[in-house]
């Protein structure tokens, strides 16, 4: 029993790992609609970090990649996508957390957890690295500080691929 289980959580792994985004209908801290299975980034790799107001580790990371971030564009083209897990309640809290940090990731809202689901988070921080035809090559939760140069070695490796 133990065997069919572990089988079962490595496929779903496996089936995150390397699948198409799927369609949930967003907002962005605008108000704007977006569809994540037409999130691109001109054939360049996407991170999708997501996150909550409420999450010391997730603030952590979304501003230490904050302060490399010109640096890791320039060099790879990489694009960043904070996806907010605040519910309806909080999510008023979420632009002007992104305003007073100067962030300038494009940031949508999942405040009934849609997108979450779909890409099965279970907890945050969850990141997850997009090639440039929307497949996931990398996913990882949680975050110790300095993890997120691993990101952007995940980012380089892939680039040196194609």
């Amino acid at each position: 029993m133990k065997k069919i289980v572990f089988l079962l959580v490595a496929l779903a792994f496996a089936a995150t790992a390397f699948a198409q985004l799927p369609s949930v209908e967003l907002k962005d801290i605008d108000g704007k609609t977006v569809n994540t299975s037409q999130l691109s980034n001109d054939g360049k790799p996407m991170i999708i970090s997501f996150f909550a107001t409420w999450c010391k580790p997730c603030l952590r990371e979304l501003k230490a990649i904050h302060e490399v971030y010109p640096d890791w564009q320039d060099e790879t083209g990489v694009k960043l996508v904070a996806v907010s897990i605040d519910d309806g309640q909080n999510a008023q809290r979420v632009k002007p957390l992104v305003s007073g940090n100067g962030w300038e990731y494009e940031v949508l809202l999942d405040t009934n957890g849609d997108f979450k689901r779909a890409m099965n988070v279970n907890q945050v921080p969850h990141v997850f690295i997009v090639d440039g035809e929307g497949k996931v090559i990398y996913n990882h939760s949680g975050y110790t500080d300095g993890s997120e140069q691993h990101l952007i070695e995940v980012v380089r490796e892939h680039i040196a691929k194609k």
